[in-house]
């Protein structure tokens, strides 16, 4: 069969199914990033469209992961001895073309006319009987720099509102920089929300990059009241048979991997940047779960992470909240648990109002157990103090957004 007509076939195939957005937010992690999109470009769903924001990366992570798409940057990672080398290697022919945005002009609807001519010429370009790997993808890249740090919720949303508005897509998959995906992660996802519509988000089987056989999160967490508590389902177990079925979630889906229907998001809204970063998704599920919408996890959707909270996202926490490279473990912890305290007792607010006096006094104690703990040591005492007493005081006040760097340690 010619090219031209195992083109006109594909065509048809892509047809049969629902267009996905898959959006995936880089912030000063371009390595991550590049190794994550290699994994994504050989997943086997037949019509999805990847879009890449940028947060207002500060190390030149958007200009790396425009090199590599032109064939110019190397993937760094992993190690070839690493057991999920194979998810990202051989890397997949490129060039493959691209669209830059500025926020402004995603935000105004892009090119659809340049769009549009770049994924027929890259139609016509590709060699179906080539011995290398071509990207699964029939749609040109969408990059878009926001041009500033919008935390998680905020840059996400960029994402999403160009999705629905503008690629024409009928799900929005999330997914971590950090991770990497198995082929039919995204496939999966899809016929199970193809089967029941009321299934509005589904999420993956979550594991360990470094423990590829070890259990994150099944989904996500099963328990979700005015208390956000409950570990998340089975984490920390190996991987079983058991563990490939789907079931669905009385609670919350975690955002490393979230696909969700665009009536969804139309109906729900968005992430409501408020949050920042943590408990956002929460919160998202939560609306969506509180509008009739089933929430479920799929067993052989399989993505592995990094565990950003505890590597990634504690350097890059350090380097922008504290304007240093290079502070000790118990202020990254602070900073992570800050948000997450202000976070709780906004959501609390938000959908249990009733309760918050008690989520307050809950909080409070924690909060006490751990100052009286950092008295006992002169590491960044008064540091450490103000930042955990911020994050209740916002927490109890009701500000939000992004507040830490006012205690810059330079």
């Amino acid at each position: 069969m010619k090219t031209k007509e195992l083109n006109e076939a594909k065509k048809k195939n892509i047809q049969k199914w629902p267009k996905v957005a898959i959006i995936i937010l880089n912030w000063n992690g371009w390595k991550d990033t590049i190794e994550c999109l290699e994994s994504v470009f050989r997943n086997n769903y037949p019509n999805y469209q990847v879009i890449v924001i940028d947060n207002g990366s500060t190390n030149g992570s958007m200009e790396k992961i425009k090199e590599w798409a032109e064939g110019k940057q190397e993937v760094l990672t992993p190690e070839p001895s690493h057991p999920l080398y194979h998810l990202s290697h051989p890397p997949v022919k490129k060039p493959i073309p691209y669209i830059y945005y500025t926020r402004e002009e995603a935000e105004r609807g892009g090119n659809f006319k340049l769009e549009e001519k770049a994924t027929k010429e890259w139609g016509e370009r590709r060699k179906f009987n080539s011995k290398w790997l071509d990207p699964t993808s029939f749609y040109p890249l969408i990059f878009i720099q926001t041009g500033e740090n919008l935390g998680y919720a905020g840059g996400n949303n960029v994402g999403i509102r160009y999705a629905i508005e503008k690629s024409g897509s009928n799900y929005i998959w999330l997914i971590n920089n950090d991770t990497v995906i198995n082929k039919k992660a995204l496939l999966e996802m899809v016929r199970l929300m193809e089967k029941d519509k009321k299934v509005g988000m589904v999420g993956s089987k979550l594991l360990y990059y470094d423990k590829k056989d070890i259990i994150q999160a099944l989904g996500g967490n099963d328990q979700i009241n005015w208390k956000i508590i409950g570990k998340h389902i089975c984490s920390f177990e190996k991987d079983q048979p058991k563990f490939d079925t789907n079931f669905e979630i009385k609670g919350y889906i975690c955002g490393a991997s979230l696909l969700v229907k665009k009536e969804v998001i139309k109906i729900t809204g968005m992430f409501d940047d408020n949050y920042f970063m943590l408990v956002e998704d929460t919160d998202w599920c939560f609306r969506a779960y509180k509008k009739g919408w089933k929430l479920f996890y799929n067993g052989k959707s399989k993505v592995w992470h990094k565990d950003g909270a505890s590597t990634k996202l504690k350097k890059n926490v350090e380097k922008m909240f504290l304007g240093r490279g290079s502070v000790r473990h118990s202020l990254n912890r602070d900073i992570m648990n800050s948000y997450y305290t202000r976070n709780h007792l906004y959501f609390v607010k938000k959908h249990f109002n009733k309760y918050f006096k008690i989520a307050c006094l809950v909080l409070f104690l924690k909060i006490l157990r751990k100052l009286i703990g950092i008295i006992l040591y002169d590491d960044f005492k008064l540091l450490r103090i103000k930042i955990l007493l911020k994050g209740f005081y916002d927490g109890v006040k009701g500000n939000t957004g992004k507040f830490i760097e006012t205690y810059s340690n330079k």
